[in-house]
């Protein structure tokens, strides 16, 4: 079992930044693939960025590409979501996620809002 906390959200213009963080419990934190996700309001949850347990080899969304980095820092048991030069399309409640591979994302923390105002 893990749980997840997410902090960082917060109002910011376009263009700026924010960094997300996620922290996790349990003992296990170095064995789960994390994810970032994302809900729009009125829109499904995409995916936004994962970084595997195992490589640290991150993935991201084509959206967020070139703007945003997925991190992890076992020793501290928290991963991190840096996002530079956001657009009001950014705006969302941001969700961390955990999984064992191979599995799908079964620890979801409560989220945080981002909003990007033009």
């Amino acid at each position: 079992q893990i749980q997840l906390v997410e902090s960082g959200g917060g109002l910011v213009q376009a263009g700026g930044s924010l960094r997300l963080s996620c922290a996790a419990s349990g003992r296990t934190f170095s064995s789960y693939t994390m994810g970032w996700f994302r809900q729009a309001p009125g829109k499904e949850r995409e995916f936004v960025a994962t970084i595997s347990w195992r490589t640290d080899s991150t993935y991201y969304a084509d959206s967020v590409k070139g703007r945003f980095t997925i991190s992890r820092d076992n020793a501290k048991k928290t991963v991190y979501l840096e996002m530079n030069s956001l657009k009001p399309e950014d705006t969302a409640v941001y969700y961390c996620a955990a999984k064992k591979v191979p599995g799908t994302y079964d620890f979801w923390g409560q989220g945080t809002q981002v909003t990007v105002s033009s």
